[in-house]
């Protein structure tokens, strides 16, 4: 009896989880509709406007690692308080700001509030599901953020055909209505006593923050500043009696090449998002809201089946799961570099492949690398994923961008005759090969007969 309610209690978390993770995931990405009217309204330039977004993004990275770390020290209740107060306070600012520096300071401490949300989203289904049932919460939770990149644009749009943009920061309010299920379905779990090691944190925070900053600016200096930071860093977790990071943590081989294999496909799952818009845009002369059109369907997929790649992961394995969306997106970017030029309507079906098939990755990488982590490392373990899943969309962003500039005088695939969609067609066919390497790297050691055991 006992066993059964607290079943249930765990399934009703992680629902409430993946309620959460649609409106953070949200309140992340409406913002991009309505920067035209921000930079008109504040007589801003691109660069300045689109701080709107980086702002938040490059807070976000930090905060979710920040989280996860004090996550193995306080209780989650206190932290989720915390977050969800943050969020709420920025998005109230945001609301009555009337000068872009409020604005930006909205932004800022909405995403320092949010931030709590990914690092829960790792830590919840490690500590409340056991690893036989761990596919299935990560795939609900999976659910949430899929309908929340899904819906996100398009409330925006609607909103602001009716309301004025600022009323955008309405929706984070909406995470009040979780608060109390929180209360009542978390443990009072114990917490440790460790110190916090505040130096190291403000290293490992500097050296993202500089990086993203390089990335986003090409500037030498700021990535000066990250190298002298992360050896900073690094030379401060090998003598801190309490570092903020464990240097053991990374000599488990497992969970360091986790983190390296999720960081390429994360890059190569985030094309779809960042490539498509300008593929539409310039080879077939959509306009924005017919380019959501046609990405919607992949990301309503994502959510619809999502619970079901997590079932496989518990119930047939984590490698079927791993087969299955390695295939999936296999066979979405193989089909993308030979068929660039054709139909968007093909080009809609090609992304379900790639939707999904990210999907199942999504919770394959993230229930492999949580097996790889004692319990006492799951809060940090899971906070660096989130915070590195964020670099590598920054950085392959900044890739793509480059290669889309550059252009391509032939294409590598015989298929494709557009001139115009060369670029496109060479980067999908480079991605192509970076996932079988990917793929044949995650077979040879994530194979469920050499998993270490790690102590729950």
């Amino acid at each position: 009896m006992e066993t059964g309610r607290m079943k249930s209690a765990s399934e009703t978390l992680i629902r409430i989880l993946a309620f959460t993770l649609a409106i953070s995931v949200m309140s992340a990405t409406m913002f991009n509709i309505v920067l035209p009217e921000i930079r008109h309204e504040f007589g801003l330039s691109m660069s300045e406007v689109s701080w709107v977004t980086t702002s938040y993004l490059l807070v976000f990275a930090i905060g979710s690692v920040i989280y996860g770390k004090l996550a193995d020290r306080y209780n989650l209740k206190t932290l989720i308080t915390v977050g969800f107060m943050t969020f709420i306070v920025g998005s109230m600012i945001g609301m009555l700001s009337e000068a872009y520096g409020m604005l930006i300071i909205a932004r800022v401490l909405q995403a320092a509030g949010a931030a709590v949300i990914p690092a829960i989203s790792g830590i919840i289904p490690v500590r409340y599901f056991p690893p036989e049932h761990r596919g299935k919460a990560l795939g609900i939770s999976m659910a949430g953020g899929a309908i929340g990149s899904a819906a996100g644009p398009a409330a925006a749009a609607l909103l602001v055909s009716i309301v004025h943009w600022r009323m955008l920061f309405f929706m984070p309010l909406l995470t009040l209505l979780a608060l109390p299920f929180y209360y009542r379905y978390l443990h009072d779990e114990k917490v440790g006593t460790s110190r916090m090691d505040w130096l190291g944190c403000s290293l490992l925070a500097g050296a993202v923050a500089m990086l993203l900053l390089s990335i986003a600016n090409f500037s030498g200096v700021t990535a000066i500043m990250f190298v002298v930071l992360l050896v900073s860093f690094v030379w401060r977790i090998q003598r801190a009696a309490t570092p903020f990071v464990k240097p053991d943590v990374f000599k488990n081989v497992h969970y360091s090449l986790g983190l390296a294999i999720s960081f390429a496909m994360t890059g190569i799952g985030y094309s779809l998002a960042f490539l498509t818009p300008t593929l539409l845009t310039q080879v077939h002369v959509l306009r924005p809201g017919l380019s959501g059109i046609v990405m919607a369907p992949a990301a309503i997929a994502a959510a619809l089946l999502s619970q079901s790649g997590g079932k496989m992961a518990d119930n047939r394995g984590i490698s079927f799961l791993f087969r299955i969306a390695a295939s999936l997106f296999l066979l979405c970017f193989l089909l993308l570099s030979s068929f660039t030029g054709t139909s968007p309507i093909w080009l809609a079906l090609f992304l379900i492949l790639g939707g999904v098939g990210q999907a199942f990755m999504s919770i394959v990488l993230a229930k492999s690398i949580s097996l790889s982590l004692p319990n006492e490392q799951s809060g940090v373990g899971m906070g660096l994923l989130s915070m590195l899943n964020f670099i590598a969309g920054a950085v392959f962003a900044s890739l793509y961008g480059t290669m889309v500039d550059q252009g391509a005088t032939q294409a590598w695939n015989p298929l494709i005759t557009d001139s115009s969609a060369y670029v496109f067609s060479n980067i999908y066919f480079m991605l192509t090969v970076l996932i079988v390497a990917v793929a044949v790297l995650f077979i040879a050691f994530f194979n469920k007969k050499v998993m270490p055991k790690v102590r729950r």
